[in-house]
């Protein structure tokens, strides 16, 4: 029988997500532009899957968002460049590559600083299974 152990897998996504959201601006500015869309969908995978990575969702779909417009420029253009590097606006490339640094600072900030947990006056109150104990001790 085979288990998984949580400690190992414990940090599998968010190391995903880290290392796409570097990789991304590496390949945009290495002119690999459509080789990037590999960490891009990771990134946003990634986020989606683990939900100790909610808080990166916005910014994972951003990411997505900014990449999929260039791409779908230069898709669906009448007169394309044969690589989507040589296609996409400056403008767009900065954008991009700004958004994925956001995105990979913000996984490092989360993993740093956790959400802090509330406090147990704030927490709603779970009564025991078999309702109210008081009854049975005025029994008694």
């Amino acid at each position: 029988m085979v288990t998984a152990t949580p400690h190992r897998n414990r940090f599998r996504a968010a190391r995903l997500v880290t290392i796409s959201a570097w990789a991304t601006p590496v390949l945009i500015i290495g002119q690999f532009a459509m080789v990037a869309v590999v960490p891009v969908a990771l990134a946003l995978i990634g986020t989606l899957s683990d939900a100790r990575l909610r808080a990166l969702r916005w910014w994972a779909a951003a990411l997505a968002a900014v990449y999929a417009i260039p791409l779908a420029l230069w898709a669906i253009g009448p007169d394309r460049a044969p690589s989507l590097s040589k296609d996409m606006n400056p403008a767009f490339a900065t954008l991009i590559v700004a958004t994925a640094i956001a995105v990979a600072i913000a996984n490092h900030r989360q993993r740093r600083n956790p959400p802090p947990l509330r406090p147990a006056a704030e927490r709603p109150r779970t009564e025991p299974a078999g309702g109210d104990d008081s009854r049975r001790h005025d029994a008694a």
